[in-house]
């Protein structure tokens, strides 16, 4: 009889135990491999690569204004030298603002599109915890070793994807 009841209490505990066990998800994974991370990624890609080509031109078309102003250096007087010069260095600085901005613009829009993706994560993470009576959740950067049977970031992305189709951005 007592090995009996030593058995059904180490049965109860075990069980128990393994629901205390701190599960983890990959975060990074979640963020760039879902599918409204996927999107949110390639148009903000798509914005910074237009900025980017606009800037190009404008930089080779201040090049070439420069060229010009350098082969004209002779022929002007030096007050209008001097006066295209100084046009062309606030060209430049315009320039240099608005690379500028994009960057500022682009981090902004990630940073808010990563949020916006963790708002709506933390209660599809409730809800798997509660479903799966699981006390923690860990994020994986903070793990040095663990049992991967512990990993729940596939079932965690699935309902993600079910859930989040896209993000809006603007």
């Amino acid at each position: 009889m007592k090995k009996v009841l030593l058995v059904i209490f180490l049965f109860l505990t075990s069980s128990n135990l393994s629901a205390d066990n701190p599960y983890y998800l990959n975060f990074k994974y979640i963020l760039n491999e879902s599918a409204a991370g996927k999107k949110a990624q390639e148009q903000l890609k798509s914005k910074l690569d237009k900025g980017i080509k606009s800037i190009r031109n404008k930089e080779k078309s201040l090049q070439e204004e420069e060229k010009k102003i350098i082969e004209q250096k002779k022929l002007l007087k030096p007050e209008e030298y001097k006066e295209k010069v100084k046009q062309l260095r606030s060209k430049v600085s315009n320039l240099q603002k608005e690379r500028k901005s994009l960057i500022e613009t682009t981090s902004k829009q990630r940073n808010k599109a990563r949020n916006e993706l963790l708002k709506s994560l933390n209660p599809i993470v409730k809800n798997y915890m509660k479903e799966k009576n699981i006390k923690m959740v860990i994020d994986k950067k903070n793990i040095l070793l663990a049992d991967e049977s512990l990993d729940i970031t596939k079932d965690i992305m699935n309902l993600l994807n079910k859930n989040l189709k896209s993000i809006k951005l603007n």
